[in-house]
């Protein structure tokens, strides 16, 4: 009997996973990862894991499986928490759900699951795999969920042939009302429970009060940019210029080069480090005929370039680059060599539509540039791209 180590999250979907498993014959193992310990910037009624990991007890109970809570805080703040720390000081965008599943979940998680003798982990991801052989070797696909509202295989666009081949997802082929009805049928405590729209496993975080354990405020100006600013003539220009292809390239994913005296002020912030491109919230300036949107930060001169409405050409950017330390091939026999090019479908954050994305693999890395405009592309995020339903490879925007 194959023994599978489920992450018990106290959700309805790893509950619900956890059941499908035993149902299928397999010996299931409940584990509940505690990821933090600092209540003070959770807001506590939305998903406090105390809750969690009691809810995450009675449904094993209730399943009649072995049950344990393994304490990953101190893994959890190196990985995570002092990687997005980092992140935001330096005014990138980082994305710790892909974190998480990268570094605690298939690595860590893993790990611990394995010691206990498993033959695979379970998480109530909304994704699915298949395997094929290719010249004598098993080949892992990762592919999106079928319920297209809930597909969360962005989130892990970071995994790697091993992590997969030790994966299972039981709840990939099903939509959530049907998850929520095995749930209710089956008589688990979580079937009604609502989703939790947090940090993974922290619970839902007041970001600015997060942030504001590390990076203290400092005050600094808003700066607005108008719609018709030279600058954006200016980019225009050079992508037409362009003498070759490699200069197209260099200039059509470059991020636009913003300074205070393109625009005028406007009002003032407490840190450039709290706030990310695309961002309308937190702003507090009134007055103008449409919102303010962050079109750029510089957390050197503590700086926030904004724009008026979400069609301003600020947020808007046809391509985007990933070094080659940053790209991430799940199909690495799909890598691309420098000079060749591929057409894939690609999105930059979870629940965005995919779109139609060219990548080049030049010598210096990936480029990525897509038919349409994308907006509010940020350093930091991650960029996934997939043929059809399968999630072929990932990257962090440079």
């Amino acid at each position: 009997m194959k023994r599978v180590v489920v992450g018990l999250s106290g959700g309805v979907d790893s509950s619900v996973a956890a059941y499908l498993l035993k149902e299928q014959g397999y010996e299931v193992i409940g584990l509940f990862m505690k990821n933090w310990h600092d209540d003070s910037v959770t807001i506590s009624d939305e998903c406090p894991w105390l809750e969690d990991s009691n809810d995450a007890l009675i449904v094993a109970e209730k399943l009649g499986i072995p049950f344990q809570t393994i304490d990953l805080s101190e893994q959890y703040k190196e990985r995570i928490v002092d990687y997005m720390f980092n992140e935001y000081e330096k005014g990138r965008t980082p994305n710790p759900d892909v974190l998480c599943n990268r570094e605690i979940k298939f690595d860590i998680f893993l790990k611990a699951a394995m010691d206990l003798g498993a033959d695979y982990v379970a998480t109530g991801h909304y994704c699915r795999k298949d395997e094929f052989e290719k010249d004598g070797e098993m080949v892992y696909r990762l592919l999106a969920g079928k319920d297209n509202n809930k597909d969360q295989s962005y989130f892990l666009c970071q995994l790697n042939q091993e992590q997969l081949s030790k994966a299972l997802f039981p709840i990939g082929h099903l939509e959530k009302p049907e998850v929520r009805k095995i749930a209710a049928e089956a008589d688990l405590i979580t079937a009604e429970k609502k989703d939790s729209q947090g940090l993974c496993f922290i619970g839902k975080v007041r970001l600015p009060d997060f942030l504001q354990q590390k990076l203290k405020p400092k005050d600094g100006k808003i700066v607005e940019i108008t719609e018709d600013a030279p600058v954006f003539k200016a980019h225009q220009e050079k992508i037409q210029q362009a003498a070759s292809e490699e200069e197209w390239l260099k200039a059509i994913s470059a991020p636009y080069q913003f300074h205070p005296t393109m625009g005028k002020e406007v009002g003032d912030h407490r840190g450039a480090h709290y706030f990310t491109i695309g961002q309308r919230k937190g702003l507090s300036v009134g007055g103008t005929k449409e919102p303010l949107f962050v079109v750029d930060t510089n957390t050197d001169s503590n700086v926030i370039f904004t724009g008026q409405g979400k069609n301003h050409p600020g947020l808007k950017r046809y391509g985007l680059f990933v070094s080659n330390q940053e790209s991430h091939w799940v199909r690495e026999d799909l890598r691309l060599k420098v000079g060749e090019m591929k057409k894939y479908l690609a999105r930059i954050r979870y629940r965005e539509e995919l779109s139609a994305a060219t990548l080049y693999q030049k010598e210096d890395g990936l480029y990525i540039v897509f038919d349409q405009e994308r907006v509010g592309v940020a350093a930091g995020q991650f960029v996934a791209w997939y043929n059809g339903e399968e999630l072929i490879g990932s990257g962090t925007i440079g």
